[in-house]
């Protein structure tokens, strides 16, 4: 009896679970000038994430530690606007500012199809939702992003801390400042804060997809990651060059510091994708079914 119950359950859950992928498959394929439909962004979604997942793990490192790597230029432009406007205007101020700038190497990254831990969170997540992989291999790919994000975006922090002072771009008392900023509250804070960076990004993610043309694509990721900046929002990827390189030029910053905020704000974030972007909109689409 026990078995003839457990195949009956199975049996319903398969039919509910071909029944979504249908509703997907429908909307996918429905011709269409205007938005895309709910289904048709997360069928995408869906895909994109499953090419992820298809991807050699040597393949994904690689491509995370470029990323990592391409991020780090939005600490180069951050740095070197913090340097130019100091003096001439507050400080609180230039923070503000870094806004208009920040997006940069999120436009290189995205743009790029390297694969960033933030960005992907939400993308990867779905999959799972969508029963096509397991938690386990879920967290295995997550791993090796973050790997790949921290390893790059710790060797561009090394260069561009070198570089910097010997351009006249920018000073390692800018690098102190900007690492101090981003570290300088409780781990309760930087968590809800990272929240909020998590759902940004995966709501950019969600919002790429949606795009049908390349310049609105990447209009999108100017203005997501520019909110994110202008509200100092926490960012795992970008918050680890920035403490990174706060870390190695400067004593006010140790590594407790760098590992309680990395810590902290890699929770943070992937719980803002997946929660709040991945399993919302998921459910919303499985309940209309």
């Amino acid at each position: 009896m026990t078995r003839v119950f457990l195949a009956l359950c199975m049996t319903k859950e398969q039919q509910e679970q071909q029944e979504i992928d249908s509703k997907m498959e429908q909307e996918a394929s429905s011709k269409d000038d205007n938005a895309k439909s709910h289904g048709e962004i997360l069928k995408q979604q869906i895909t994109d994430g499953m090419e992820t997942f298809d991807k050699a793990p040597m393949s994904i490192w690689i491509s995370s530690l470029t990323a990592g790597l391409e991020i780090g230029f939005s600490f180069l432009l951050i740095c070197t606007l913090h340097s130019f406007l100091l003096g001439k205007v507050a400080e609180e101020t230039i923070f503000k500012l870094m806004s208009l700038v920040y997006p940069i190497g999120f436009i290189m990254v995205i743009g790029g199809q390297s694969i960033l831990f933030t960005e992907q969170t939400s993308l990867l997540t779905l999959p799972v939702l969508n029963k096509k992989k397991s938690f386990t291999h879920l967290m295995r790919v997550w791993g090796i992003v973050i790997f790949g994000n921290l390893v790059g975006g710790c060797l561009m922090a090394g260069l561009l801390t070198w570089i910097g002072p010997r351009l006249g771009i920018f000073e390692l008392d800018t690098v102190s400042a900007i690492a101090v900023h981003v570290t300088s509250y409780d781990a309760w804070t930087i968590l809800v804060s990272a929240i909020l960076a998590g759902w940004l990004m995966g709501l950019l993610s969600w919002l790429v997809a949606a795009s049908k043309e390349s310049v609105s694509r990447m209009i999108v990721v100017y203005l997501i990651t520019a909110v994110l900046a202008f509200a100092g929002l926490h960012h795992s990827i970008v918050g680890n060059v920035e403490v990174f390189a706060g870390l190695i030029t400067s004593s006010e910053i140790g590594w407790t510091d760098y590992l309680s905020f990395q810590g902290v704000a890699l929770l943070g974030n992937a719980l803002g994708g997946a929660v709040f972007v991945a399993l919302l909109k998921y459910r919303a689409f499985v309940y209309d079914v």
